[in-house]
């Protein structure tokens, strides 16, 4: 029966079950379950087999019980129905707030990321994102946190710029030594994230950072940029710990 709040007792029960029980190996017994949620041994197996029918309980081979596998099935279409755009935006603009450049957020795709959202600054002279620019993988930065995070199948840097091809020069700054370039994904790699400065326009420097999900999966790509002159490379330093918390703090966001 319903309560006056409207709440289904059983359900109610049943969450407290799911609530009480543990996520380990060793699990907890029925019995010390009934007494920590406050009903008798026989509602508490009842809810629990019920549970386990549905995946959202199991039963240990010690006779034990723990959370199912089923939850995981559950949160993942939890966390694949966030907006990742809503999540990032109070960051970028967060971002925006305090270094003044323009803030990016980018979505991994096949081979390349593509800028979903961008908060430009508010300085006369501006550096624009576009909304649906490709990076380019080894002369911007965002591209490579996707060339070093992307999960291209492999740990080793070099075969991931080998498999780039022919590497296009954009500007006098490109770097397109396949080895300069596997060893800078080394250092991207070892600081958390990326620079480029002048690489795929002149007067443009940029830094990008990885937004990992649950399992270290690459889930967004988050930028500033502005021009060369305002960026040397003290003040991408200085930028580089705001730019790696926004990073961590949408990662939470979504999940994480």
């Amino acid at each position: 029966m319903a309560g006056q709040s409207g709440e289904v007792g059983s359900v109610g029960r049943a969450l407290s079950i799911l609530e009480a029980l543990p996520g380990g190996r060793d699990g907890i017994r029925a019995s010390e379950l009934a007494r920590a949620v406050g009903v008798n041994p026989s509602t508490a197996s009842r809810l629990l087999a019920t549970l386990a029918a549905h995946g959202m309980a199991e039963r240990t081979p010690q006779g034990t019980w723990r959370l199912g596998l089923g939850l995981l099935a559950l949160s993942d279409r939890v966390l694949s129905g966030l907006d990742v755009r809503e999540r990032a935006r109070p960051w970028l603009r967060w971002l925006v707030e305090e270094t003044g450049e323009t803030a990016t957020l980018s979505l991994p795709g096949a081979g390349e990321a593509i800028t979903i959202d961008f908060v430009p600054s508010p300085r006369s002279v501006v550096s624009m994102a576009r909304v649906g620019r490709p990076s380019v993988p080894h002369a911007t930065a965002t591209g490579k946190v996707m060339l070093v995070y992307g999960g291209a199948g492999t740990e080793d840097l070099s075969e991931v710029v080998a498999a780039l091809g022919s590497l296009e020069r954009f500007t006098e700054r490109t770097v397109c030594d396949p080895a300069l370039l596997a060893e800078e994904l080394r250092a991207a790699g070892r600081r958390g994230l990326a620079h480029a400065v002048g690489e795929r326009e002149l007067d443009l420097a940029a830094l990008a950072a990885p937004v990992r999900g649950r399992l270290g999966e690459l889930t967004a790509i988050i930028g500033l940029q502005g021009p060369v002159a305002r960026l040397p490379a003290a003040r991408r330093g200085e930028l580089e710990p705001l730019l790696l918390r926004a990073a961590t703090e949408i990662a939470t966001a979504l999940g994480a």
